[in-house]
């Protein structure tokens, strides 16, 4: 049998695509979100796949889950870090806690499931932690600043655990992705934040990138060998002049 791999944020966009490249070429899959119908109605089909409601800034929880998982499949070979929250507004009058989610959830999350696999990876030599990041990681956005502080956060704490842990042969990969048509939208609160996005994404005529392009490309970093690292990927839609 293949190894383990494990997916944050998989009930839907990015984690909902590579979930379903990986099933196809029949590795075990641990599927992780916050939507119990979402996650059961993806894995229906899938022949290796365990799912569980978690909330990636409970640590106990979520290392609850993995190791669950490991016992049945083995110890954990790729965790995608991929459950995010943007929640865009102004620094001058958005809700300090959508700042506080959203830094427990992009921030917080990812240093938690990659501590959960790190010491296993290390002994063995072997195995990989991709983070889901964004562009908004490395350039700043107007209505971002929480959103680009916890996604700098990300490419900052990827580089330095890339650095730690190459000695061991373990990869950390990070993937940074444009504008997409995914669910993230769907929780801002702020209207003038959302009608700005709007018009930004019209004027790139709607074309924004498919989550399906950002999960082959994960599975192509993946499929390197063990000893080749494809540290960062920028990808967005062709449009996106941002």
């Amino acid at each position: 049998m293949k190894p383990l791999v494990v997916i944050t944020g998989a009930s839907s966009g990015f984690g909902a695509e590579i979930a379903k490249l990986f099933a196809a070429d029949n590795y075990p899959l641990l599927l992780l979100g916050r939507r119990q119908a979402k996650l059961a109605a993806l894995s229906a089909n899938f022949e290796n796949a365990m799912i569980d409601t978690v909330d990636v800034t409970n640590y106990h929880q979520f290392e609850t889950a993995v190791r669950k998982a490991e016992a049945k499949y083995g110890k954990t070979d790729l965790l995608v870090n991929n459950a995010g929250l943007m929640l865009l507004g102004n620094v001058q009058n958005q809700d300090p806690q959508e700042w506080q989610t959203m830094l427990n959830t992009n921030v917080m999350g990812v240093l938690n499931g990659t501590q959960i696999v790190l010491n296993d990876m290390r002994d063995r030599e072997h195995g990989t932690i991709l983070n889901m990041s964004s562009l908004a990681g490395k350039k700043t956005f107007v209505n971002h600043a929480a959103y680009v502080a916890s996604k700098f956060g990300v490419h900052g704490l990827s580089e330095t655990l890339r650095e730690e842990n190459a000695p061991k042969n373990v990869r950390v990969m990070l993937v940074a992705p444009g504008a997409a048509e995914t669910e993230l939208l769907t929780h801002v609160t702020s209207k003038s934040a959302l009608s700005d996005y709007e018009a930004w994404k019209a004027s790139m005529g709607g074309l924004t990138l498919d989550p399906k392009h950002v999960a082959a490309t994960v599975k192509f970093m993946y499929d390197m060998p063990q000893n080749v690292n494809i540290r960062e990927v920028d990808i967005a839609a062709t449009a996106q002049d941002a």
